[in-house]
């Protein structure tokens, strides 16, 4: 399980523009605290292949993804993001290789708009339909659940009401932006528009999600065909606990010590390889 697995499915145009242009009409983000753990499994496995530790605090989205570690059943710190929408960027840590890079949320809306061009060009009905824009008579709804079904995949969330409006609205621009960040540091997977438009669905109804499973079929032949599941748990709580608030302090000192690179470096590609998608089982 990669990094890049675990960003593109934990997290979650009237997508993208409304996302990164929304601070100038909601409430005052500061006045939201929260945290909201996350635990990704694959197929039926019982034990958490990531995790993740997201903390809401003065304005700012603090995320630590921790992966296995080479000592069985551990994990460790393998990412931090700094959501920072008041300054319009997003930094991203590498604790490991002591490395960071800034993202400019423009730059991620820029490359909604040429993703979505080219999903909605290809020859994949899966990336096709991913690549949107109306995705109205997939969507099922119930007082408790989502669920969006298109060509070879399907999208089930079970939600929670959240703590207050503000926080819904706070936790959907987190998501918004994760996964499209993703898209732009790890190519790969279905392109990000279903999830925007999950992620919209749920703050329209002020919730959080509780638990989120993507199942994709594969593009064999019908005797071979065979299901990919991923399934993400979520668990939230309307204050920081004891210890939160060292951990952020500590991943400051991260971001104090490690070395500036542009976004080419810090991914590892090449500064010209594009970034997009790829269809799925490809």
């Amino acid at each position: 399980m990669t990094r890049m697995t675990f960003m593109a499915f934990m997290v979650p145009m009237a997508f993208v523009a409304e996302t990164l242009l929304a601070e100038d009409t909601a409430d005052d983000p500061r006045s939201c605290e929260m945290r909201v753990e996350s635990e990704l499994f694959a197929a039926d496995g019982d034990r958490p292949v990531a995790h993740s530790l997201t903390l809401f605090h003065e304005g700012v989205a603090w995320d630590f993804l921790e992966l296995p570690s080479s000592r069985k059943g551990d994990m460790a710190l393998g990412e931090i993001v700094l959501h920072d929408p008041a300054r319009e960027r997003v930094l991203v840590i590498d604790p490991v290789r002591h490395l960071k890079t800034q993202v400019d949320l423009i730059r991620l809306e820029r490359l909604s708009v040429s993703l979505a061009k080219w999903a909605r060009s290809s020859d994949d009905r899966l990336v096709r339909w991913a690549g949107g824009p109306d995705f109205a008579s997939g969507f099922t709804q119930t007082a408790d659940g989502i669920e969006l079904v298109g060509p070879r995949v399907k999208y089930a969330v079970a939600y929670e009401e959240a703590p207050s409006k503000e926080a819904a609205g706070t936790y959907r621009r987190f998501a918004d932006t994760a996964i499209l960040l993703k898209a732009l540091l790890h190519p790969g997977g279905i392109p990000p528009f279903p999830r925007l438009a999950v992620n919209r669905r749920l703050e329209d109804v002020g919730a959080i999600p509780a638990e989120v499973t993507l199942e994709i079929d594969s593009r064999l032949a019908p005797l071979d065909a065979r299901t990919e599941r991923l399934r993400c748990v979520h668990k939230q709580h309307p204050r920081l606990l004891a210890g939160d608030l060292d951990r952020i302090e500590q991943a400051k000192s991260h971001i104090a010590t490690a070395e500036a690179v542009d976004l080419a470096a810090f991914a590892g590609r090449d500064e010209h390889e594009p970034a997009r998608s790829e269809a799925p089982g490809s």
